[in-house]
């Protein structure tokens, strides 16, 4: 007698990234027509031919989901990565969603970074900033967790820099603010639970390896 298969599932951070995401994996021949009803108020989607199941989730969510066994695999942002620090292996860069974190301000405070004087630094990413600032550059600073729009650090005076996200800069231009330094860039990422990566191998890697072929 056959052995059941049991559903894969999959984390994917809401909003473009799961729309990249979704196309991506049509393009292998993975789909899920439920998920493409946009006014659906179903939180699981379900491909019952390919037992697979799907599921959508705030970005920093995700790593969370697939560190706990809750998704296989998930697909977000190398940021979120880096700043949850889960223990998820990270397996495929997707090529999409690509943007920079870097340390922006005024132009004058370029020079605060030059001299690794203690100066305040809002992000919404503070272990990146941590992990720059302390491990790279050897400078000690202040990091104040913002969640909203860290541009109005250096403009209200609450912080000398910022570490963001920057994809176009338009923002920080029409604030007088530019980019200081490039910290790391950013773009989408495959992850797998370390336990389903030993269970369940030879379909996740088959799913990497049509994937890489795509994307290569």
């Amino acid at each position: 007698m056959k052995e059941e298969l049991r559903y894969l599932t999959f984390a994917l951070g809401k909003g473009r990234l799961a729309d990249k995401t979704l196309e991506l994996l049509e393009s292998i021949d993975i789909t899920c027509e439920e998920m493409k009803d946009k006014n659906s108020r179903r939180l699981i989607f379900v491909n019952e031919e390919l037992k697979l199941k799907f599921f959508l989730a705030k970005n920093p969510d995700v790593p969370t989901y697939v560190e706990y066994g809750a998704a296989d695999i998930g697909v977000v942002g190398s940021d979120i990565i880096r700043e949850e620090n889960r223990r998820v292996y990270e397996v495929l860069d997707l090529g999409f969603g690509k943007c920079r974190m870097c340390v922006c301000g005024r132009p004058e405070a370029r020079e605060l970074l030059q001299h690794h004087e203690m100066i305040r630094v809002a992000s919404k990413y503070p272990n990146i900033a941590k992990d720059y600032f302390y491990n790279r550059k050897h400078q000690t600073v202040d990091i104040i967790k913002l969640n909203g729009s860290v541009e109005l650090g250096p403009i209200v005076g609450l912080s000398d820099v910022i570490v963001d996200i920057v994809e176009t800069g338009s923002t920080l231009r029409e604030n007088g603010l530019g980019v200081l330094e490039e910290v790391c860039p950013i773009s989408a990422r495959m992850i797998v639970n370390q336990v389903s990566m030993q269970m369940e191998a030879e379909r996740i890697k088959k799913i990497i390896g049509m994937l890489r072929e795509k994307i290569s």
